[in-house]
């Protein structure tokens, strides 16, 4: 049982070797996210008004956000998602391209940040949905499968590791 369990183990560990290494430095980038200043991605800034009922309308704030990324970039884009903080009074508008972010006020529609979300692209490589997005995989198939296997190695390391830990100690019993 030791052997077969330092071969599984051994081999596992060379064959996903690099895969792990890049889970674990991504995944440590993402805890660190709203902790490591504005270099993995802006901070949440508050607007003038929590009241949902003086904000401006939701195309006028789309409008000034695109306007507001072409001043300060020089890239016309669309907007690929609002992610509305009610409690700020603020919307965040997200741009697919580059992982771009305009910050407005959402009752006065005033600029509040600029900037790059580094956490979007380290996500996706932290859960391999950058290979389907590349390869044109569709309904994320490459990070279900990429995820199962990693997942199911996980464990084979866990209950291998332990084996390896323990075997010795039982044998010497």
């Amino acid at each position: 049982m030791l052997r077969i369990a330092r071969k599984l183990h051994r081999l596992a560990g060379v064959a996903l070797f690099v895969f792990f290494f890049v889970m674990a430095i991504t995944g440590g980038l993402l805890g660190w996210k709203k902790h490591a200043g504005e270099m993995l991605m802006p901070k949440t800034y508050a607007g003038a008004s929590a009241d949902p009922g003086s904000w401006l309308p939701m195309d006028s704030l789309s409008f000034l956000a695109i306007e507001a990324l072409y001043q300060s970039t020089g890239q016309l884009l669309e907007v690929d998602r609002i992610d509305v903080r009610p409690d700020k009074g603020s919307m965040k508008f997200l741009f697919p391209r580059r992982n771009f972010e305009v910050q407005l006020d959402a009752a006065t529609g005033r600029v509040l940040s600029v900037g790059r979300r580094h956490n979007d692209w380290i996500e996706q490589v932290h859960d391999g949905s950058i290979v389907d997005d590349w390869l044109g995989i569709p309904n994320g198939l490459f990070k279900v499968f990429y995820n199962t296997v990693m997942g199911a190695a996980l464990v084979l390391f866990t209950v291998t590791g332990f084996w390896l830990w323990y075997g010795p100690r039982r044998m010497r019993r």
